[in-house]
């Protein structure tokens, strides 16, 4: 029976992932390269460092690990200058009634992110004290598609793995999910994220009833 549902941040509850993107492309055409939105794809759910090897990768460029740690600090200082900016009114619509409903029924809340930034955001949306337990980027060695930060936010909120749900936006996120042995909802594309148990279009579209669904196994 689901007890618990684990939203990840990014693309889930706001896009925060476009902040990411910007600062990314930003760097990117600093090292002579157009990162693409498609190639943007594989960035999400991993962490700060393993999404400035992709780009390195993808551009055929080589550097040591001090010059890449200059990189991925310089890009994080861009991204914190457009989260400083955001307001609760970019929270994606109905999410907040989501959460409230979720809770209502005695279904505990948590937020696994990779980001190092989420708890900034959450606090630029004020919904910091909206969740029983938030796990970020700094909390964790193993990132997506690792299970450990599931893994962690589930004993954070009390619950074992098998009675909790994630939902996710990225191909990683979705394989994390499934790893720890959690049922998933994935947002977004359903030819990319099909792995997952269901896929809507957005966050707004998942109801009580889906959870209910899911614990009887016949999701719709």
């Amino acid at each position: 029976m689901i007890k618990g549902c684990i939203f990840d941040l990014d693309g889930v509850i706001v896009d925060t992932a476009h902040y990411h993107y910007l600062a990314w492309k930003r760097l990117a055409l600093e090292l002579g390269y157009d990162l693409t939105e498609l190639e943007n794809e594989k960035l999400k759910g991993v962490s700060r460092m393993q999404s400035l090897n992709i780009i390195l990768d993808l551009a055929g460029i080589s550097l040591n690990e001090r010059h890449k740690e200059m990189l991925a600090n310089k890009k994080n200082i861009w991204f914190n200058d457009y989260i400083e900016r955001m307001t609760p009114a970019e929270i994606f619509p109905g999410v907040q009634e989501l959460i409230d409903s979720m809770k209502g029924e005695g279904i505990r809340v948590g937020l696994a992110s990779s980001s190092m930034n989420a708890k900034t955001v959450l606090r630029q949306l004020r919904i910091q004290n909206e969740f029983d337990a938030v796990v970020d980027g700094s909390m964790i060695t193993r990132t997506k598609p690792d299970p450990e930060i599931f893994l962690i936010t589930a004993e954070r909120i009390g619950l074992n793995a098998g009675s909790c749900v994630v939902v996710e936006d990225a191909v990683a996120g979705v394989k994390a999910a499934l790893a720890a042995g959690m049922k998933c909802i994935g947002i977004g594309s359903a030819n990319l994220l099909g792995e997952a148990d269901l896929v809507f279009e957005k966050t707004s579209d998942i109801k009580l009833s889906t959870l209910r669904a899911l614990d009887k196994g016949n999701a719709q």
